[in-house]
């Protein structure tokens, strides 16, 4: 499948509107995320290799926010059981009727479901894995302990959530400083200074990063016994929780 350029914010703007996960952006997400997160494609690598070794027989596997279906893509192709389910869910119907494609074209065994619907909404059970891929950066953060609260219930002893999230930094020389790195990083990826300002502009009121010490402290009082941070490039990092 041929992917498409973004060029989504390539032209002057007379006003920048907020970012949606609309059809526009359905249509070269695969480009903007490889171009604008730094590590991911090692990130979709790693998750894989955290499918292969934590799905448990016969149980759920969770994709949160799943846009489409990278993840669930890159962790079906490595579970080891043939009676594990994987559950995507994305609120976006462009993102799900695309996913839904795309699932279809793999032939893997594990079965999949993909649903239209609010990961708020979801009734997590019998989960060995959980992935929520900077999907929580987008929720309303009054709402996450929420969400990671659901998620601990519904995982099996032993169960496993891998979050992958844009950092926030309380020390303000380090936050200038990687946010200048990333900068860099997309222009590298052949993006102009106008499509980076545009950008940040549309996800100022969209997105709201958390400090890797905010997530710490949030899973803990979740309930979940082990965290630890398994990867970072610049200001992205992703973090693994337990439930002993």
């Amino acid at each position: 499948m041929s992917i498409d350029k973004d060029d989504i914010y390539r032209q002057p703007l007379d006003q920048v509107s907020d970012f949606q996960f609309d059809e526009r952006v359905v249509r070269v997400f695969p480009d903007m995320i490889r171009r604008s997160v730094p590590g991911y494609e090692l990130v979709l690598e790693l998750l894989a290799l955290a499918a292969r070794q934590f799905s448990q027989p016969a149980s759920n596997i969770y994709d949160l926010g799943c846009s489409l279906g990278a993840a669930t893509l890159a962790m079906r192709r490595t579970i080891p059981h043939s009676d594990c389910r994987i559950i995507a869910v994305d609120n976006s119907n462009d993102m799900v009727q695309r996913c839904r494609e795309q699932i279809r074209r793999d032939n893997s065994i594990v079965e999949v479901d993909v649903i239209v619907a609010d990961v708020l909404d979801i009734d997590l059970a019998n989960a060995s894995l959980v992935v929520l891929n900077f999907t929580l950066q987008f929720i309303a953060p009054e709402r996450r302990a929420a969400l990671l609260q659901s998620i601990h219930s519904g995982l099996r002893p032993g169960g496993v959530l891998l979050i992958a999230e844009k950092l926030s930094f309380a020390d303000q020389r380090t936050q200038q400083l990687l946010d200048q790195w990333h900068q860099g990083f997309k222009r590298s990826q052949g993006y102009s200074d106008l499509e980076i300002a545009q950008k940040r502009q549309a996800l100022e009121n969209v997105m709201q990063p958390d400090t890797l010490e905010t997530h710490q402290q949030r899973l803990q009082q979740a309930g979940f016994n082990h965290v630890c941070q398994w990867f970072q490039a610049l200001n992205f990092a992703a973090v693994l929780a337990r439930k002993d």
